[in-house]
């Protein structure tokens, strides 16, 4: 059964609307299942009935036409349970509904699983049969695996059909995700794919006077990779099997082939550049063999689609000397969209991001928020293809995309963006005023970052100093690791950039969710692998290094202002295998007759075991980082990167706040000062419960900065603290974020949080 549910899905990932998906679902799973009925029913919400959308056994007529309302029927008793109901004779059930419209009266076996996606049951999968008669073990578990599946293949059929309407009809599609960085920006689409990765490319509307240059360009493609294939088939002939090198013959053959390299010239013809014609021509071929029975023949969709990437490379091969002209107001599209795309558009002509996977916590969502940028992680279903050159509102509060807004919601989009304008042109007013509260306390409050342009902005947006640089970001930069002269230019450029001001160098974390492109780390679990701290002691050549290069800029800036923070730290032996590196490099450098000074030392708290041994590891350093991204993933265990998991991420989780609570008491009770880091410090109702803790400095992306310092400036350290102690005995976060926001309202704080937030 399992080629049975891989092709079915397969199929109707391609279907061109709704309804020929689910008529594709309804035919192939009768014919699997040996039923006498098979039926789809969605769920229409403004209604509040479940719609009979297609079927194969009951009367034709009875689609679109049959309604049940919500907890009615045997439909709506598989929706409200959300688990399978199989029954031997479902006439003799109490919640048998009958409806003669659509002919079932002479059925009797019955079972019917949820269509659930994310929470939801958005419809029901049912299969009949006339005799009385229970469904097999097995057959419950195919329909229930293949309705988990087709979940999100449905979601997708419906939004690429809303979109292939939108141009002939007033209308909006509206894609869900996951918050990433907060904000609201208005522009055009402009997608992006990786090097041979041909189902993510985009369709590109041709200019006509372009058209037979694009052709050629294809041509001269075809010829290229032909000539390369012979070229490799003669010079592996003998060392190659003959197995082995039919594949070169194989791939010969298809790229001789007219339909292939025909289909693709007309589709250009037509008006769509090479890259979009060539991947709309693989698909429908892959298909076509993906379809058949026999086993080898329908294996040789791989290779077609293999075909189809090879190609797509020397395509962007050939055009990779031209520099992509993003338009101002560019909304950035991908799959999964990576730090360099993200370098690649000018800062002045992004409006913001969209990715199908990633969330709020990923690397490039970091950089994202440090850059002002509103972004949208987890769009799983877009269909990327459909969107290049079409309007997009990127929703960072509410988590949502907005594809070509009528003019009513644009322009209360538009509003939005204009208020948000003039909030941040109030805040200014702030910039050289300081973080204090109207009862007299002052939290220090300091930027993230990664980039010299961050230095810059942080320098002239009125944050006291840099909390947490990056040293990671300048590695991502690099096709290899930087040498120990560059590593120490670039550390010195950031400290004197900030000086007198203090700047805390981390040193190198990469692994999990932030691998080296030339240092891969394969693992089947990389948040609890070999990552941060585990690799610099493991490969101390790299570590040492780094620690030289810091000490070596601290000495050539002078300005006494370097503070070094260890990452990852588990144990309190890695803290000390660190120190005691870093005081090796330190001896080195003082034998070399450098003028190097010991800097303050701090550790990061990021994972239970630390949080627990914090006032050992305090003992040991000058100050205390909470770094609170991966402490809230390590507590909860939530994978922040995981948009099926990422809404169960929450800063404000009661046990999240016991625990930093605990972190901060034992730190200072130790007499070290604790900062915080991360997405928890710059937002502002969490901000300010660490300010009840008593947290001495918060660092944060400078997009938040004035946020926060205009919360600091209005609430009272009292009244923290008394929001601190309720907060405490609350048992959700969403309760408490509720209960805050409603403090910072009243407060005339209300521009300061979005529905969302």
């Amino acid at each position: 059964m399992l080629d049975s549910l891989q092709r079915i899905v397969q199929e109707v990932n391609v279907a061109h609307d709704l309804d020929e998906a689910l008529e594709l679902i309804v035919e192939r799973v009768k014919t699997a299942l040996s039923a006498d009925v098979c039926s789809v029913y969605l769920l229409d919400e403004a209604r509040g009935e479940h719609v009979l959308m297609a079927t194969d056994g009951l009367r034709p007529g009875a689609v679109g036409r049959v309604r049940i309302p919500l907890g009615k029927g045997l439909i709506g008793l598989v929706a409200n349970r959300a688990e399978p109901v199989n029954l031997e004779n479902a006439p003799d059930h109490s919640a048998f509904l009958f409806i003669a419209a659509t002919g079932e009266a002479p059925y009797h076996g019955f079972l019917g699983v949820p269509i659930v996606r994310r929470r939801r049951a958005m419809g029901v999968l049912v299969v009949q049969q006339r005799e009385q008669r229970k469904y097999t073990d097995e057959e419950v578990a195919f329909l229930v695996t293949l309705a988990a599946q087709l979940a999100g293949s449905i979601t997708s059929v419906e939004l690429r059909q809303a979109l292939d309407r939108i141009d002939d009809l007033a209308g909006t599609v509206f894609l869900e995700g996951v918050a990433s960085a907060k904000g609201l920006g208005i522009g055009q689409a402009v997608v992006i794919f990786p090097d041979a990765n041909l189902a993510s490319v985009p369709d590109k509307v041709l200019a006509p006077e372009a058209i037979e240059a694009e052709a050629q360009r294809f041509r001269q493609a075809v010829e290229a990779e032909l000539a390369e294939l012979r070229q490799l088939g003669e010079r592996l002939g003998k060392i190659l099997s003959p197995g082995d090198q039919a594949l070169f013959d194989a791939y010969a053959l298809l790229l001789g082939s007219e339909s292939l390299v025909n289909g693709t010239l007309e589709r250009i013809r037509a008006g769509n550049w090479a890259p979009g014609a060539l991947r709309a021509t693989i698909t429908e071929y892959a298909n076509v063999f993906e379809e058949m029975d026999d086993a080898y023949l329908s294996g040789r969709a791989a290779d077609i689609r293999d075909l189809g990437n090879r190609l797509l490379k020397r395509l962007r091969k050939e055009s990779s000397g031209s520099v992509i002209d993003y338009p101002g107001g560019c909304v950035l599209i991908g799959e999964e969209i990576n730090v360099s795309q993200l370098l690649d558009v000018p800062p002045e002509k992004l409006a913001g991001l969209v990715s199908v996977r990633g969330t709020g916590a990923s690397h490039v969502a970091l950089l994202a928020r440090g850059l002002g940028i509103p972004a949208v992680f987890g769009v799983s279903g877009a269909p990327l293809a459909r969107l290049n050159g079409r309007e997009v509102v990127v929703d960072g509060y509410s988590a949502r995309v907005c594809i070509q807004p009528g003019p009513a919601l644009r322009e209360e989009y538009e509003k939005i963006a204009r208020a948000e304008a003039e909030l941040s042109k109030g805040l200014q007013e702030l910039r050289d005023l300081p973080a204090q509260t109207p009862d007299g306390h002052r939290v220090r409050l300091l930027a993230n970052s990664g980039l010299f342009a961050d230095i810059n902005a942080a320098r002239d947006s009125g944050a006291e100093g840099v909390g947490l640089y990056r040293s990671e970001m300048h590695f991502f930069l690099r096709d290899r690791f930087p040498g120990e002269d560059e590593q120490t230019a670039t550390y010195a450029r950031v400290l004197a950039s900030m000086a007198p001001r203090p700047v805390t160098l981390r040193t190198l974390d990469v692994g999990g969710d932030k691998p080296l492109p030339y240092f891969p780390i394969q693992e089947e679990n990389p948040f609890l692998g070999w990552r941060g701290i585990r690799i610099l002691l493991d490969q101390p050549d790299i570590f040492k290094t780094q620690l030289r290069a810091m000490l070596r800029a601290g000495a050539e800036t002078k300005a006494d202002n370097l503070s070094i923070l260890f990452p990852m730290i588990t144990v309190l032996a890695e803290l000390e295998e660190s120190i005691e590196l870093l005081r090796l490099a330190h001896a080195e450098l003082v034998e070399d007759g450098l003028p190097v000074s010991f800097p303050r030392v701090g550790v990061m708290i990021e994972v239970p075991s630390a949080a627990y041994q914090v006032s050992l590891l305090a003992s040991r350093v000058d100050f205390v980082s909470i770094g609170s991204n991966d402490l809230t993933q390590y507590l909860l265990a939530v994978d922040r990167n995981n948009d099926r998991v990422a809404k169960l991420y929450d800063h404000l989780n009661p046990a999240v706040l016991g625990v930093i609570e605990w972190i901060v008491r034992r730190a200072h009770q130790a007499a070290r000062p604790v900062s915080v880091c991360g997405e928890m410090a710059g937002d502002p109702a969490s901000a300010l419960l660490l300010m009840g803790m008593g947290v001495d400095s918060l660092s944060m992306s400078l997009g938040n900065l004035l946020k926060v310092k205009w919360m600091v400036r209005s609430i009272p350290l009292a009244m923290a603290r008394e929001l601190l102690a309720e907060a405490l005995t609350m048992e959700s976060g969403v309760a408490i974020r509720a209960r805050l926001h409603e403090v910072l309202e009243a407060h005339g704080m209300g521009g300061l949080i979005r529905p969302g937030r």
